[in-house]
């Protein structure tokens, strides 16, 4: 009777297993759609909720700066599904960067020089842009389905504070919205904006944001 029970229980645990993951599968293909037809998106990531686009599509880009009414001189954030695509964005990547990126334990987002395969509106004047590898499964997930990066930037508008969870996002943000990604893909535990580190040359960076 007791090996039966443990025998009911496993099956019980991988059915409910393979239920969560077709259900994240499904939301993978639907976001990567919508992504591929320039659509904008609100998302979870490794920190807080995130509006989002194909960073390689710049009416997509210009849209979100519009919605949160945000000067275009202010640059957006990337996020990759693995350092490996870096050299894909960034033309010099400074020798220290592959040791932290391989240690970092929470969200962090790098700052890099060069940037180049991305749209100008991306690219902050300076010739930088801000890159996270995201530590989030779903993210990941669609990022690599999508084979290109995602804007990320936080669900507010301009000079509103950042909401930590999806219930202090604001009705006018989500209205706004071409579709709103399921509660359930969101595993943060910071719910925070991610720390920020700005390389300086090969061996040096300064930290902006801990």
């Amino acid at each position: 009777m007791l090996i039966n029970f443990f025998v009911v229980t496993y099956l019980y645990f991988m059915y409910v297993c393979s239920l969560i993951f077709s259900v994240m599968e499904e939301e993978v293909e639907k976001c990567v759609s919508l992504l591929k037809e320039g659509k904008v998106i609100l998302y979870p990531t490794d920190t807080v909720w995130g509006i989002g686009c194909d960073a390689t599509n710049e009416e997509a880009i210009t849209r979100i700066y519009r919605i949160k009414q945000r000067n275009e001189k202010k640059s957006m954030i990337i996020l990759l599904d693995s350092m490996q695509r870096l050299p894909m964005y960034v033309k010099k990547i400074p020798l220290i960067a592959w040791d932290l990126l391989a240690h970092v334990t929470r969200p962090t987002t790098f700052v890099y020089q060069s940037a180049y395969n991305l749209p100008e509106k991306l690219v902050h004047e300076d010739g930088t842009i801000a890159i996270r590898i995201v530590q989030n499964d779903f993210c990941r997930k669609v990022i690599r389905a999508l084979g290109r990066p995602l804007v990320s930037t936080s669900a507010n508008l301009a000079g509103e504070p950042t909401p930590r969870t999806f219930d202090k996002i604001s009705q006018e943000v989500i209205d706004l919205m071409d579709y709103v990604v399921s509660q359930e893909e969101s595993t943060s535990v910071e719910f925070k904006p991610s720390r920020l580190i700005k390389f300086l040359d090969d061996y040096n960076f300064t930290i902006i944001r801990d």
